[in-house]
């Protein structure tokens, strides 16, 4: 008896969701990885077209397509009610208002769960690695976003963010297909970025520097759908990867955006950030991404931009205990699975009472009482 004494009585496990642009991750907080891995789109029941949720066209229409997707996660994946259990929403700190507001009015009011509690994916990512400092840079589906967290706090004025990400990729490697093979007139979204994941890699800084002399990688067959074949050739295979190191007209590219984020830091954070990397996303988990990443931190050390305003010497990367790509979940899981769940979440009570959620760049939130003007 004493083995299975308790069973049934402890508290539900919260369900944790982390909506990316192209993924979502949910499962059970408490857990090591998440139930399910799916595509962040639902099917239209009047249409029957496939939509992409992120691609809404007004508040209604986020609302509608935000009801059918989260029906799908609860009542098609995990199977359970969502009356019963706790939600943790891992989100970025750049999620827009009206999303975060729109998901919590989905989850309130058509699904009725009794609490939300929205964390900031950069921030609890360091739960997975038992840190409190490090910058973090996750590198998505539209944009990478680069937070550095000191001693457990954003240093929100040292952001840095672009939009060059899997789909600046995709796009990259779509039209180095079409200009080699004249004889299709299109890909499909899904052959454009199984081809990314299947044959394409992150080459090194040496072979990058002089791309056009070297001698190529192999060339590589894909089969489309089972019966249609094409080459993808070695160039092209090595070279969609560097949209993301060249630098912009903003002079911003992947690893110009680490240095910057330290320059603006004080200089007694600098050593621990640069020696504190953690690099998350799906697009972080190409072959080659972080050794590519690394060189590139060394090469931009050396130039005059960076070789006068810093003193670092060297680079560490964080191996995280999960994939890159669902690293933030995993941080929620965990953070999920503590008592600050009960003493920081948004109860549906509250929620009815004042209609609206809690935001860090809110000052209504923020600012002390004696600061706050009454209207």
């Amino acid at each position: 008896m004493p083995l299975y004494e308790g069973i049934g009585l402890t508290e539900k496990q919260a369900v944790v969701i982390d909506i990316g642009a192209a993924y979502t991750k949910f499962g059970f907080a408490g857990e090591s990885g998440p139930r399910c891995i799916i595509q962040t789109e639902v099917k239209c029941p009047e249409t029957k077209q496939v939509k992409k949720v992120l691609h809404y066209s007004s508040k209604e229409d986020l609302y509608d397509l935000l009801v059918e997707f989260i029906h799908n996660l609860y009542f098609r994946h995990l199977l359970v009610s969502p009356k019963d259990r706790r939600v943790v929403i891992v989100e970025s700190l750049l999620c827009p208002t009206l999303f975060r507001e729109t998901l919590a009015k989905v989850l309130f009011r058509h699904f009725e769960v009794s609490s939300v509690l929205f964390v900031p994916s950069h921030l609890v990512s360091l739960c997975t690695l038992g840190v409190n400092t490090a910058v973090i840079l996750d590198v998505g589906y539209i944009e990478a976003v680069l937070i550095p967290v000191f001693e457990g706090v954003p240093v929100l004025h040292a952001w840095q963010a672009q939009p060059r990400a899997a789909e600046a990729v995709e796009s990259s490697l779509k039209a180095l297909l079409l200009s080699h093979n004249n004889d299709k007139e299109d890909f499909p979204e899904s052959a454009i970025e199984d081809i990314k994941v299947r044959t394409c890699f992150v080459t090194s800084l040496e072979r990058a520097l002089q791309l056009e002399t070297v001698e190529p990688p192999p060339d590589v067959v894909y089969r489309e759908g089972g019966t249609k074949i094409f080459n993808i050739p070695g160039k092209v295979r090595e070279a969609v990867y560097e949209v993301l190191f060249e630098q912009d007209n903003d002079q911003i590219s992947i690893s110009t955006m680490i240095l910057d984020a330290i320059i603006k830091c004080p200089i007694d954070m600098r050593k621990p950030l640069a020696e504190n990397i953690l690099v998350m996303g799906g697009t972080a988990m190409a072959p080659g991404f972080k050794a590519r990443l690394l060189g590139e931190l060394k090469y931009l050390l050396q130039q005059p931009k960076y070789s006068s305003r810093l003193a670092l010497k060297t680079f560490k990367f964080h191996k995280p205990p999960a994939k890159e790509n669902y690293v933030a979940w995993l941080g929620g899981a965990i953070f999920g699975g503590t008592d600050m769940i009960s003493t920081r979440s948004l109860t549906k009570e509250a929620y009815l009472k004042h209609n609206n959620v809690p935001d860090w760049a809110d000052l209504s939130y923020n600012c002390r009482e004696e600061d706050k003007i009454s209207l």
